[in-house]
């Protein structure tokens, strides 16, 4: 018989996904894309989530001049 000792790897510690931008008020282009965003949540796209919190964060930047991460 074999004696050789096996031991498990170590846990995985999965962090918080980051806060999703959220969109400016009376901004067309900002609600269009919370819609998408919404849509794609609901069907379970994540990769499209992902891809509509970037374009929003961008939009934030180009249109509003501020970053995802400020004060709407």
């Amino acid at each position: 018989m074999d004696d050789a000792k096996t031991t498990m790897a170590p846990p995985v510690y999965v962090v918080d996904p980051p806060v999703p931008p959220k969109p400016f008020r009376n901004c067309d282009v900002c609600d269009a894309l919370a819609k998408q965003r919404a849509e794609a949540t609901t069907i379970g796209d994540w990769s499209k989530v992902t891809d509509t919190n970037v374009e929003i964060g961008r939009h934030h930047g180009l249109r509003h001049g501020r970053t995802s991460r400020s004060k709407a």
